[in-house]
């Protein structure tokens, strides 16, 4: 066996572990020992699960006709504290466990370009409403006022979480601000001591686990430079680093041949932030917006 052959094979077997620890294939594993109202709400679960993640507790309790308490605790049966986070873990589940457009998984389909296209808005759409579901209300308007009052902004991501960073530096450069990424942790590092008590570090990365960008924000504290993180819902070292905390989806797996849908939810909360301030900073704006594009429609002649 080649070694290709070997980690795909590999990954399958891993694949198989997965499936079988992933949400639905637990539900299902666990409904012979169900009440019947349990078992009701499982039948639902099961048959309609692309639906779910959109769905309130008073929706499912309606559409299975149970009481909202039981969704609740149908919830807790299967390991899970509450329906929000039931919702999180089923997105997960759809998003990386059937559409199968992470890991190695993926070269073994006989997908046209089409299929392919179509598994993509499906991972992405899943990601990004699953977005509102990961969000604190709270954290994001915490965060906007950090923003308006900060005048220098850092933002630093490691690979797939770099392509946010960079789209954050161009959208809130044109809000104003002397925003700066790069990929040169060094170079970062020097731009800190810089850095005020007004200033923001914003710190992306989907696992919250990366080396680089965890002794940044660390150093960034000592500073007392407020930081805000990009970052998945588990209570990772990033997470618990953070003064502000804008949670994104656990929607990939560890191991990916791209940052598909992570990278979607990214940029999800990067255009809020910048819709956010523009909100906040108004009409004069608009002005040198206006000023700014007068000037390309003169380059373009």
């Amino acid at each position: 066996m080649g070694k290709e052959s070997a980690i795909i094979k590999e990954q399958q077997l891993q694949e198989g572990d997965d499936q079988m620890e992933s949400l639905l294939t637990k539900i299902d594993l666990a409904k012979e020992d169900m009440t019947a109202v349990e078992k009701k709400i499982a039948d639902y679960i099961l048959s309609h699960s692309t639906l779910i993640p959109n769905m309130t507790t008073k929706e499912l309790a309606q559409k299975t006709d149970v009481s909202e308490a039981s969704i609740v605790r149908f919830a807790r049966v299967v390991g899970i504290d509450s329906f929000k986070a039931f919702k999180l873990a089923l997105v997960k589940d759809l998003a990386v466990t059937e559409t199968t457009l992470t890991d190695f998984n993926v070269l073994q389909q006989k997908d046209t370009p089409y299929d392919s296209f179509q598994k993509v808005i499906h991972v992405n759409k899943a990601a990004i409403e699953a977005c509102a579901e990961a969000m604190d209300k709270r954290e994001l308007e915490h965060a906007v006022d950090l923003f308006a009052r900060a005048s220098r902004v850092i933002f630093y991501g490691v690979g797939g979480s770099s392509t946010a960073a960079i789209d954050a530096q161009y959208k809130f450069t044109k809000l104003g601000y002397a925003a700066t990424t790069s990929p040169d942790f060094h170079y970062m590092l020097s731009l800190i001591p810089h850095l005020g008590k007004s200033d923001v570090f914003v710190a992306i990365s989907t696992s919250g686990r990366t080396k680089d960008v965890l002794e940044l924000v660390r150093f960034a504290k000592k500073k007392r430079v407020p930081v805000i993180a990009i970052t998945n819902l588990d209570k990772s070292p990033l997470y618990r680093e953070a003064d502000v905390r804008l949670c994104t989806p656990n929607v990939e797996s560890d191991f990916r041949i791209a940052s598909i849908a992570s990278r979607m939810t990214q940029l999800t909360i990067i255009d809020t932030l910048y819709m956010g301030l523009l909100h906040r900073k108004g009409e004069g704006l608009i002005d040198r917006y206006a000023e700014a594009r007068d000037e390309m429609v003169k380059l373009r002649r």
